[in-house]
């Protein structure tokens, strides 16, 4: 890995427009250097964090009346899983063909309305920054027939952690052509509760393997891979899983992160790179200047700074990015956080001298 940002903004997937190409406008202007195709869910269900990448699952229902999605488990998708199984070990093996794993149209305008859009700009950008649903977020999210989280079913537990790796390879695929790198990010907000009463039967070393499987699914495909958590939570779990980028909430919990100085260390060490999300996704948004936000993320990385690891080096593997998705923010509150990211990003890149 050979990949230093310096500081280089993007972004986590959602945001509250219900203009496919304004959200993509938003996107190539304020974050042009690693623009990411939006994810729009106020477009409905189909655009949901979860059920925008269902498609192809042997076993999903998408109950529209009730709004919501679950498993089908007593249902006998046997054949549903023997061909999803035949088509994955032909990718395995060398095969080309990721179209049965496809983000239609239908579940995604903002990543067809970006395609469109890079492909007549004729030219490639330096990142373009794709995403998906992690396997632990996705499958302690959804449920089976039975209202139990589909985590604990592992025959489906196995086929949803090869889907959505699959869906990060056909992504990968589909926006190589417009970038000199692809970055995908594995969203996986329900880390934050790890350890809680909630999942205290959920392994840590499942946990590792299950994301492990997805980053390596990415680097298959030469992509550099990156978790995204908007809360607080162990992060040597995702170094230990061979990201590259680790994405956390630098607004509220930059302090957590000198916790795991010896990891993070070993992180650089190793090429990885740090994604500070210090712009925040709330109402805070309104109070914070570019100048606020640039003593903030100064604050979290001298304090890194000070368990051993070089300020430098910090800087040179730096993102900064919003500190969740601005799906659920005000549209003008989401507009202040793209924009501030973007003045945050040139101000910290003169700082430093690059």
């Amino acid at each position: 890995m050979s990949f230093e940002p310096k500081f280089m903004a993007t972004a986590i997937g959602s945001m509250p427009f219900d203009n496919a190409d304004f959200a993509v406008d938003v996107s190539l202007r304020t974050i042009g250097e690693a623009p990411i195709w939006p994810q729009l869910p106020k477009f409905g269900m189909n655009e949901q964090m979860e059920i925008q990448y269902s498609e192809g699952m042997p076993g999903a229902i998408i109950d529209r009346e009730k709004q919501r999605m679950f498993f089908d488990t007593a249902a006998d998708s046997s054949e549903g899983f023997a061909n999803f199984y035949e088509k994955y070990m032909a990718v395995t093996e060398g095969g080309n063909d990721l179209d049965f794993m496809a983000i239609s149209p239908e579940f995604s305008r903002g990543l067809y309305a970006m395609e469109k859009r890079l492909k007549a700009e004729g030219k490639k950008r330096p990142v373009v920054k794709v995403q998906t649903t992690g396997p632990c977020s996705f499958a302690l999210t959804i449920v089976d027939e039975n209202k139990r989280a589909i985590y604990y079913n592992d025959d489906f537990l196995d086929m949803i952690v090869k889907t959505l790796a699959l869906k990060c390879r056909w992504q990968i695929r589909k926006f190589k052509p417009y970038a000199d790198r692809i970055i995908c990010f594995i969203d996986e907000p329900i880390l934050s509760a790890f350890g809680s009463s909630t999942y205290v039967s959920v392994k840590r070393t499942d946990v590792v393997a299950r994301i492990n499987e997805v980053v390596e699914a990415v680097h298959a495909d030469g992509g550099l891979a990156g978790v995204h958590c908007c809360g607080n939570t162990e992060w040597s779990i995702l170094i230990d899983a061979g990201v590259d980028i680790v994405n956390f909430d630098a607004f509220e919990f930059a302090p957590t992160m000198v916790m795991y100085a010896e990891a993070v260390k070993a992180h650089l060490a190793r090429g990885g790179m740090l994604a500070w999300g210090v712009v925040p996704t709330s109402k805070a948004i309104r109070e914070q200047t570019v100048e606020s936000l640039a003593v903030k993320l100064n604050d979290g990385m001298k304090a890194l700074a000070a368990k051993g690891i070089d300020l430098q080096q910090i800087a040179r593997q730096a993102l900064i990015t919003p500190s969740c998705g601005t799906g659920s923010l005000d549209p003008a509150d989401a507009m202040k956080v793209f924009e501030t990211l973007c003045e945050l990003s040139k101000k910290m890149k003169q700082q430093y001298g690059f």
